[in-house]
């Protein structure tokens, strides 16, 4: 039986932070770099962390080596801030995660892990209040690359030292609530599964022509059937 590595975005997919990470990034920006712009005005779906600075600060006016030289500052303060304000009153999962967890977790030809923009430290504090971060030893993350695209081969090499598997093509299944879940499997001719579970349409999902689509997580038995390879 073939093997599959499935591997969640976070934000708008398995939780939602009621507006946590934003409020802590906005107060990082703050104390960082004096920014006072409005963040409402962005979104930040399925871009990474690195990707999200420079769109914000290069509409501010700052140049790649004024955001580069308080990069590390910046984040410090976000992960402060986040400690704070992601807890089990703001951090909910989403419909149907829990279950579609719990039933692929009890697999045993299924590996998980996470893909996602969010730098690791910020993920990991996001899936604590849930206790999500059971699910996955491993993954790859917007500290590892600012490129997401760049991700999916991360995680098979992550993977890999795992469970000693390489996966392959349609071996590595993406799941995310995005258009750039979908756009980043298809270079590594990846399974792409969208939900429409975020901030971004059903008719936005559908148009990036994702392997399978589906409304919400709630849908477990053709969520478990596109995954699972039987």
């Amino acid at each position: 039986m073939r093997r599959r590595l499935v591997l969640f975005d976070i934000d708008g997919t398995l939780i939602t932070d009621s507006g946590a990470a934003r409020h802590s990034y906005g107060l990082a920006l703050r104390e960082t770099y004096g920014f006072e712009g409005d963040l409402t005005r962005y979104d930040f779906s399925g871009r990474t962390d690195p990707q999200i600075t420079s769109m914000v600060l290069h509409d501010a006016g700052f140049t790649d080596e004024q955001i580069a030289a308080r990069a590390s500052q910046l984040w410090e303060v976000y992960l402060r801030e986040l400690a704070t304000h992601a807890t089990e009153e703001s951090v909910r999962v989403l419909p149907g995660i829990r279950e579609l967890l719990d039933r692929l977790a009890a697999v045993d030809h299924i590996t998980l892990g996470l893909l996602t923009g969010n730098i690791e430290r910020g993920a990991r504090l996001k899936l604590a209040p849930p206790g999500l971060n059971r699910y996955f030893p491993f993954g790859a993350f917007g500290s590892d690359s600012a490129k997401r695209e760049e991700l999916p081969p991360i995680a098979v090499e992550r993977a890999s030292k795992i469970d000693g598997h390489r996966f392959q093509g349609r071996e590595v299944v993406i799941i995310g609530d995005s258009i750039y879940d979908v756009r980043c499997g298809v270079p590594h001719d990846a399974t792409t599964i969208a939900i429409a579970s975020g901030k971004t349409s059903a008719e936005r999902l559908r148009a990036e022509n994702p392997s399978h689509f589906f409304h919400s997580a709630e849908e477990l038995t053709g969520l478990l059937d596109a995954v699972i390879p039987w």
